[in-house]
């Protein structure tokens, strides 16, 4: 594979984000890529709805805009133009392949399946990793926990003057060690 190549797909991957724990790319992405206007995009999905069951296509609501425009995926609301998203799976891409079918559209097409593949084996190759990690995070707050529930004791011990004797008078003040 040449390194432009690797740029490209890098470039599509960019582009894929998991909503609702799939991973999927924004019609506006797929209409950049295949050089026509989002709204055509639209328009061609929507002739051929019946092709973009809810598991290959979905628009997206409210919350998920919102969360898309605080991770800057979207700049604003005001981008979208009052239209809300639809978003596309690995089997909606591939099915919008067939409704845009220019030479750009297939080749485009092509590009993208090697992204969702490329994605996919880094997944499954790195999945032992991601469950490793997961296991340390758990365990570093169950330390965590631990060791701030002592320091909590302590310091209640510190602040409990009922335990504590008096050692050594002085003018200004008592000396206190506990009594454990």
């Amino acid at each position: 594979m040449s390194g432009l190549t690797l740029a490209k797909n890098q470039t599509i991957q960019d582009k894929i984000y998991t909503i609702r724990g799939v991973q999927v790319m924004l019609d506006r992405d797929l209409a950049k890529l295949y050089n026509v206007e989002t709204r055509a995009l639209k328009q061609a999905v929507k002739r051929n709805i019946e092709r973009f069951p809810e598991d290959f296509m979905f628009e997206l609501i409210d919350s998920e805009i919102d969360s898309m425009v605080s991770q800057s995926v979207i700049p604003s609301k005001k981008h979208l133009g009052g239209a809300k998203p639809f978003v596309f799976t690995e089997q909606g891409v591939s099915t919008l392949s067939s409704v845009l079918s220019s030479d750009i559209a297939i080749k485009i097409h092509i590009d993208i399946m090697r992204a969702f593949v490329s994605m996919r084996n880094f997944l499954q190759n790195n999945a032992t990793l991601f469950t490793r990690l997961d296991t340390i995070e758990k365990r570093q707050i169950s330390y965590e926990i631990k060791t701030d529930s002592k320091i909590e004791s302590v310091l209640n011990a510190l602040e409990d003057k009922s335990i504590m004797h008096p050692i050594k008078r002085t003018k200004s003040r008592e000396l206190f060690i506990p009594k454990w």
